[in-house]
């Protein structure tokens, strides 16, 4: 057809074949135009119902995050930034098909684009300018690139979303492409230029389509990532939970061991008992009771399918006095002492007080753990101790302690012991005393009675604690630097009766 004289014959016959290939182009070329009609229905129709199944898997995680917290509250938070994102997005991308099918009217009988009139792209001319994009042509550029620069941003260095970075990186590469010739043409210009405005349509929506899968996969990832955290065995701990927290030796040791999970998305709503929740742990703080056996409960409150779920729980522990001072003794050295109050404070480790049973003559109780000893006849005197464990066993001991008396006292003039000077006028007003020394009871001690003894004068017998008149008159004789001597003193202790005190110790007076 295209070499050598054509008679007008073969002219003609090439001109109809020439008509009936155009004829032909065109027919294929409506069925194409039809064709991108029908994909844009289906990829719109799988839109809708992409949206429809991103908001249940975002109101799941939302329901997780609200029951559960811990890191569902993380991946729900994830979510509705992506979301935000993807809307975004989605919304810029329904204004680009909104432009390339201006002017085109929807049948109200089928409810569908005139696919067939949609041969043209002119609408979106003004992507472009020459070879180069215009203004709206790079502001379309931008959108794209900050979609996929804010999905990075969100979903960050998680390992768990790197495949669905790299999958929108894929779908939205704005790099130049290499045209059937070979040359690259701009990214807007090979997929979009010169196209008729339903085959950018049905593009558009292809886009769509794409960010509601990342939308969707994102949610999932999500969703997945959050419960396995929340199931890892990495939150559970062997835990040994015995009956009571002290044993006494011998005792039998019991209890159990249980795997218990120290989780934040497990708090309870509330709590009661000594201590607080702290990440899903209640994390107990109280003073200890009593020495002996006490009991610690309490109960937990979880709030599941929309119901309060009540979980008691109720435990033991012993407590022993502090170790607040050593237990030193010196074996020779447990004595009482006869005519005094005794102070002892006596008690059984582990065992409280009202478990201890004491026994002694002459013992009586002053208050907790706290007695008093008043030995009576005898050497010595054995104290018995029983106490009553937790576990029903009694536990016994005893000491033997001797008893001895008190120790003879020292006399005294003015209070002073030893030879105490002054002028013979001190003397005569002064009062006879006794004191212990180195005693550590407080006791009362009077004088009954002395002897007064001046070098060279007879020895005068008193009763009672001053000088008479027969004293005075010896003492009258006295002379400077002439020493009186009081000893044989009579001393008794206040509150004992007639008990007297062993001998008293001279006091010497020293005239000046």
């Amino acid at each position: 057809m295209a070499g050598g004289k054509l008679t007008p014959r073969q002219k003609m016959i090439n001109l109809m074949y020439l008509v009936f290939i155009a004829m032909l182009a065109m027919n294929v070329s409506k069925e194409v135009i039809s064709g991108f009609g029908l994909m844009n229905e289906k990829f719109e129709t799988s839109n809708e119902a992409s949206k429809l199944s991103n908001d249940q898997l975002l109101g799941a995680l939302d329901a997780k995050a609200g029951e559960a917290k811990g890191e569902f509250i993380v991946a729900a938070e994830t979510a509705h930034k992506v979301k935000t994102i993807t809307d975004n997005f989605f919304s810029y991308i329904e204004s680009l098909k909104t432009q390339a099918g201006t002017g085109f009217e929807i049948n109200p009988e089928t409810g569908k684009l005139p696919y067939e009139d949609m041969d043209k792209g002119d609408n979106i001319d003004d992507w472009f300018e020459g070879e180069a994009y215009s203004k709206k042509g790079d502001e379309i550029i931008a959108t794209i690139n900050k979609y996929k620069s804010d999905m990075k941003s969100v979903l960050g260095a998680d390992t768990k979303y790197a495949s669905i970075i790299k999958e929108v990186e894929s779908k939205f590469d704005i790099s130049d492409v290499k045209n059937k010739e070979g040359l690259k043409d701009k990214f807007l210009s090979y997929h979009f230029k010169g196209f008729p405005a339903i085959a950018t349509i049905a593009k558009l929506s292809t886009w769509q389509n794409d960010i509601d899968k990342a939308q969707s996969d994102v949610y999932s990832s999500a969703l997945g990532k959050a419960a396995v955290a929340a199931a890892s065995y990495s939150n559970y701990e062997a835990i040994v939970v015995l009956d009571k927290n002290a044993y006494f030796q011998g005792e039998t040791v019991t209890g159990k061991v249980v795997l218990g999970r120290y989780d934040g998305n497990t708090k309870p709503t509330s709590f009661s008992g000594p201590g607080k929740i702290v990440n899903g742990q209640a994390v107990i703080s109280m003073t200890a009771g009593g020495v002996g056996e006490q009991t610690i409960a309490g109960q937990f409150s979880f709030l599941e399918d929309g119901k309060t779920v009540p979980l008691a729980f109720k435990g033991k522990y012993v407590v022993v006095p502090r170790p607040n001072s050593a237990t030193i003794s010196a074996d020779k050295m447990n004595v009482v002492y006869r005519g005094v109050v005794n102070p002892m404070s006596i008690s059984f480790a582990g065992i409280s007080d009202s478990d201890v049973s004491v026994s002694a003559p002459g013992l009586s109780k002053a208050g907790n753990g706290k007695y008093n000893m008043s030995p009576g006849g005898g050497n010595e005197v054995v104290i018995s101790v029983s106490g009553k464990m937790s576990d029903g066993k009694v536990a016994t001991d005893k000491k033997v302690f001797r008893i001895k008396g008190i120790p003879g006292p020292t006399g005294t003039i003015r209070g002073e012991t030893g030879v105490v000077k002054g002028p013979k006028s001190n003397l005569e007003i002064a009062t006879i005393g006794a004191k212990l020394e180195d005693f550590d009871f407080e006791v009362g001690l009077n004088v009954v009675g002395f002897n007064l003894k001046v070098t060279g004068q007879p020895t005068v017998v008193v009763q009672g604690d001053k000088l008479n008149a027969q004293c005075k008159s010896v003492l009258s004789k006295a002379g400077r630097g002439d020493q009186v001597t009081i000893s044989d003193i009579k001393t008794k202790l206040v509150g004992a009766g007639s008990y007297l005190l062993p001998r008293t110790a001279p006091v010497i007076f020293e005239i000046q």
